[in-house]
């Protein structure tokens, strides 16, 4: 069984102050993120975040839009020159553990916006609250708060320069590694009443990387070299779930276990050989960038069809 180690101190309100435990570190991932006795959290920013341009000639437009201002979502939009058809949205959540990340990293911005232009598609990349300051579900309420901001916005009738390209009958909501689970789980919660989000029509999620997991190892993670230096390792895995969970939640919650493949989900599966975990993002070697247009092309082909079936 692979237990995650419980820890009361991690019980205490964040952004208390107790000047006995101030600065008495209890987690830590790399460097990534620092985590404090008395609430205090600390983001070393090792991943730029950038302004929302983009060169001209890649033919995207980008812009920010605020989607809540008392709680800072925010959203960045990608959307690639097209002529009279309108395009597929794509609402895509970040990755990082839902502990770091911003719709605003470097990583994220080169990346989404090539696959708006190559998938033809839309993007609404969607920067949610981050834990521990804001444990699951905040993620989850800030995607469905997304959504629901977007049928809000198609039925204004407005003319917005995104609103205008946008085909709401072919919807689909996306993300890596975390931001995986955010879609997985924000679809779930929503499919309750589907009916709720007219005139948005959900067609698919595209799930890279999707972060899951359970208390007992898998093969796989029992079999995994651990990457000397890495953060993207089962002690991070671990750590990430600690602090994200709900206070007395373990792995073999809900949101952390999934159980698609068992219930009468239609899943379609690809595996990309020799690259790791977001490697479309963190992996700039020559092959690493022939897998991700190759998952580009894929993402393409299944929008494509999902669109095309009714």
């Amino acid at each position: 069984m692979a237990i995650i180690n419980s820890d009361s101190t991690l019980s205490l309100p964040i952004g208390t102050k107790n000047p006995q435990n101030h600065r008495v570190l209890i987690e830590e991932i790399g460097g990534l993120i620092r985590v404090y006795k008395d609430g205090h959290v600390e983001r070393p920013q090792i991943v730029p975040c950038v302004t929302c341009t983009l060169p001209l000639e890649l033919g995207v437009t980008c812009k920010d839009l605020v989607i809540d201002k008392f709680t800072n979502i925010w959203a960045r939009f990608y959307v690639p020159k097209c002529n009279l058809e309108k395009l597929p949205l794509l609402v895509y959540f970040h990755g990082g553990g839902f502990c770091v990340g911003s719709a605003a990293w470097s990583c994220y911005h080169e990346f989404l916006a090539v696959l708006a232009r190559n998938a033809g598609c839309v993007i609404m990349s969607v920067d949610y609250r981050l834990a521990p300051e804001n444990p699951l579900p905040a993620a989850y309420e800030d995607g469905e708060k997304a959504l629901i901001w977007v049928k809000q916005q198609a039925l204004s009738g407005s003319n917005k320069w995104w609103l205008k390209n946008c085909d709401f009958s072919n919807v689909f909501v996306a993300g890596d590694s975390a931001g995986g689970n955010i879609a997985h789980n924000v679809s779930l919660r929503l499919s309750v009443n589907w009916a709720q989000l007219k005139p948005l029509i959900f067609k698919g999620n595209i799930l890279i990387q999707p972060f899951f997991g359970g208390e007992s190892r898998t093969i796989s993670e029992a079999l995994m070299v651990q990457p000397r230096g890495s953060v993207l390792n089962l002690v991070a895995s671990d750590t990430y779930w600690r602090l994200s969970l709900p206070k007395g939640a373990n792995r073999d919650h809900p949101w952390c276990n999934s159980r698609a493949k068992r219930s009468s989900i239609q899943v379609e599966h690809v595996v990309y050989k020799d690259v790791g975990h977001a490697f479309q993002i963190l992996d700039k070697s020559q092959f690493s960038q022939m897998q991700t247009q190759e998952m580009i092309s894929h993402i393409k082909a299944f929008v494509s069809k999902r669109m095309n079936s009714g």
